[in-house]
């Protein structure tokens, strides 16, 4: 599987935390081998501009939102609270 970013993820990644990145770098390694393991809480979203892309949680409340339509090739859109990106 491809794990590539787009230009907003990485501009919004970029702002994040410290701790966030520590965060997302374990939770990406747990989302490689198992994107449906539970910890991650992965779902499909269903409305707004985002819907038919997918959510993972990375901590209490902070999301990477990712499109996985393209076989082999899973596109990181973008990193936030919950009100960031789905509002």
């Amino acid at each position: 599987m491809q794990i590539i970013t787009d230009k907003k993820f990485d501009k919004r990644f970029k702002k994040q935390s410290a701790k966030i990145k520590k965060e997302f770098e374990k939770r990406m390694e747990i989302f490689i081998e198992d994107f449906n393991h539970p910890i991650l809480k992965t779902h499909k979203l269903s409305g707004g501009n985002l819907k038919g892309l997918w959510s993972f949680n990375l901590s209490g409340d902070i999301r990477v939102v990712f499109d996985r339509s393209q076989k082999e090739v899973i596109i990181l859109i973008d990193i936030g609270s919950h009100s960031e990106l789905y509002s």
